[in-house]
């Protein structure tokens, strides 16, 4: 009977891996990040370079005009009205909220 329980920790094991594994992937500078497995919410400071590393690509903030987000997402740049959502190199990009200190943005795996 020890046996069992031994293999469903081992059985868990990837999947607890694979979510602390998630989380410690995302951080930045001048930006806080709250990640799931497919997607992350980055908020931006404005008015600094602010950048994040999230789902394996390095995610920048370039520049903010009126209600249009410019980002760098993984060496590609997009810009992204506010309330509204573009792909970019396999990634879904989507601005959720502009204010005069912050810029918040949903980043998501495609598909």
């Amino acid at each position: 009977m020890t046996s069992f329980p031994l293999r469903r920790k081992l059985a868990v094991l990837p999947f607890v891996l694979l979510l602390l594994g998630g989380a410690a992937a995302c951080g930045g500078e001048n930006s806080k990040t709250s990640c799931g497995v497919n997607s992350c919410t980055v908020t931006f400071d404005r008015g600094v370079d602010a950048s994040a590393s999230v789902l394996g690509v390095k995610a920048e903030l370039v520049k903010v005009q009126g209600e249009m987000v410019t980002l760098k997402i993984g060496g590609q740049t997009v810009t992204v009205p506010v309330g509204d959502g573009q792909q970019s190199d396999g990634f879904d990009v989507s601005v959720q909220s502009v204010t005069k200190d912050h810029v918040v943005v949903k980043i998501s795996h495609s598909g």
